[in-house]
């Protein structure tokens, strides 16, 4: 199921559109409120895509998205009843993906909404050798087999995958992965990864997948 950032503070259209993009299957969080909904990215809570509207109380919606893209790339739609050539540009130029003019169906929105998914996720599989990782759906696959990993194992792999050859101590580790309670300690890291290993089918002393990097921490093989 997609998860769905609205941030709209005409309540009855905010209304409207969480009706209608429920319908759709996709889960929707709302708010009013620009910053809280910054809080929620900068706290790493998962979001598929983020729809803006620009005329936002205590933060615009075109600052609101250039703040969003220097913590996320998440996709985003902005909405605004300024519908002129320029007012798109900018919205384009402050990391939007797409722009709608109010006041559109929400039919319309759900269209672009599919479409812009559909789009990211053309990149959203990731192939090393045997191993496949869907960053959208969340699934990992091994010789074709799909692996039953826990939301850690999952980030962790991503981000160690998606970084190959970077090594990640397990302070950084622990900081990045939203499923670590940070006040965890740091052999928890050491925990996922020896789980990871088990499941991968990897070997520590000769890793296919997960190498430990000596004092520093781990690193995806190259």
């Amino acid at each position: 199921m997609y998860r769905i950032l609205l941030v709209e503070d005409d309540l009855e259209m905010q209304r409207l559109l969480i009706e209608y993009l429920k319908q759709s299957g996709m889960e929707v969080v709302a708010t009013d409120n620009p910053n809280r909904a910054l809080e929620m990215l900068e706290n790493k809570e998962k979001f598929h895509l983020a729809v803006l509207d620009i005329m936002l109380p205590q933060m615009d919606g075109l600052e609101l998205c250039k703040k969003i893209r220097k913590i996320n790339d998440l996709p985003i739609i902005m909405s605004s009843a300024r519908g002129d050539i320029s007012s798109k540009v900018l919205g384009f130029e402050c990391g939007a993906d797409d722009y709608l003019a109010k006041s559109y169906e929400p039919l319309e929105l759900i269209v672009r909404i599919n479409a812009l998914l559909k789009r990211y996720s053309t990149n959203a599989v990731i192939i090393y050798k045997d191993l496949e990782l869907d960053t959208i759906k969340h699934k990992v696959s091994l010789q074709g087999y799909l692996l039953d990993l826990t939301p850690a194992e999952f980030e962790i792999l991503s981000l160690l995958l998606t970084h190959k050859g970077k090594p990640y101590s397990r302070e950084s580790l622990a900081q990045a992965i939203s499923s670590i309670d940070s006040n965890s300690s740091l052999r928890s890291i050491d925990t996922h990864i020896r789980n990871l290993r088990l499941k991968l089918g990897d070997d520590a002393k000769a890793p296919k997948y997960i190498q430990s990097v000596w004092g520093i921490g781990y690193k995806f093989c190259e």
